[in-house]
């Protein structure tokens, strides 16, 4: 059987599958509950794993910066510096002391919010990330829902319709979409959408206060570009989990018993098989952000990745690092909503082990 939710309704069921299907009709009583205690545990697990990791993550951050041998003595005071003024600045930057010392008062304030001043400018670096960050979080959240609702939606229709052409041209467009560079894909829909269509401007940004059709015209392309990927791998993982999640005994018995084949997909079908699409998903998050770094260059947007970006180049160590600081956040974050929602998805094969 392909897809069991097209069998006929009167086909012969083996007798252990109907009280699947009456559980799938009839949730067990306390199952809620069990539910809850399931999405506690695996958060529990998940912050036992991610403290560590971003305490061992800071510390190599931070490390990495001391061993640059970058100063801001030399910036700050010029060529004609004095020993006197070097002694003072790194007194003032808090250079002078040993490197344990200067971790336990760089993380102090990372746990506080405070990540500290730019060399150059004299700025919070937590003040320079806000500001940039909001342009590069508009464009991956714009990119994200677009991957989520096309990848979904392709994903489906190759699942329900396996083996068929329409499957395997899915599958085919999925596998092209995610060789296409990010950077190859902006230029492609400058020369198109700005150069000969005219529909889009090419460059610049304006917060959406400020003109909201203008903000959303801006971050349509860089969208675009980055979401290409996203909607490849989440249409293929949710084809993959679907495909097998459909051959499952309790779907065909609860086709068998007389639900809906709307309410068996998206009700049971869906849930059930969208694990392998929600890990993708969010490993993608932080791949977003990532591949901001290049379109926010492509489309002169002042952005977190290009920040992030000029400061390596200008050697702004406390900015560097304040943006890899954030960079591991979103990635701890992404990885416990990750594993706390793939632990309230478990497959119903595998419920009441």
């Amino acid at each position: 059987m392909t897809t069991q939710l097209i069998a006929p309704p009167g086909e012969a069921l083996a007798a252990p599958l109907a009280p699947r299907a009456a559980e799938l009709r009839h949730p067990v009583r306390g199952d809620g509950w069990r539910r809850v205690r399931t999405v506690l545990w695996w958060l529990a697990r998940t912050l036992l794993v991610v403290v560590p990791v971003f305490l061992f993550s800071t510390l190599i951050t931070f490390a990495l910066g001391a061993a640059s041998g970058l100063n801001p003595a030399a910036a700050l005071a010029g060529d004609n510096a004095t020993p006197e003024m070097i002694a003072q600045i790194n007194a003032q930057y808090g250079l002078d002391q040993p490197f344990f010392a200067q971790y336990l008062q760089w993380i102090g304030g990372v746990l506080t919010g405070d990540l500290g001043t730019s060399w150059f400018n004299n700025t919070p670096v937590a003040e320079l990330i806000g500001q940039r960050l909001a342009i590069s979080a508009s464009i991956a959240g714009f990119a994200l829902v677009l991957g989520v609702v096309f990848g979904t939606l392709l994903g489906l229709v190759a699942a329900v319709n396996q083996g068929r052409f329409v499957d395997r041209a899915v599958t085919a467009v999925a596998s092209f979409m995610s060789t296409l560079p990010p950077f190859v894909v902006s230029i492609g829909l400058i020369v198109v959408l700005s150069i000969w269509l005219h529909l889009l401007p090419s460059a610049g940004y304006v917060p959406p206060q400020q003109d909201f059709w203008r903000w959303l015209s801006l971050i349509t392309m860089p969208a675009i570009a980055l979401s290409l990927d996203t909607v490849a791998e989440l249409a293929r993982q949710l084809r993959t989990g679907l495909v097998s999640t459909l051959h499952e005994n309790y779907i065909t018995g609860a086709v068998v018993r007389g639900l809906s084949r709307r309410r068996v997909l998206f009700g049971h079908a869906l849930r059930n098989g969208a694990g392998p699409a929600v890990a993708i998903l969010g490993m993608k998050v932080p791949t977003l952000l990532g591949g901001a770094v290049v379109t926010e260059t492509i489309f002169s947007m002042p952005g977190f990745g290009m920040l992030s970006a000029d400061s390596a180049l200008r050697g702004d160590v406390p900015v560097v690092q304040g943006t890899l600081v954030v960079a591991i956040v979103l990635v701890l974050f992404c990885n416990v909503v990750v594993n706390v929602v793939l632990g309230s998805l478990r497959p119903a094969s595998r419920r009441g082990r």
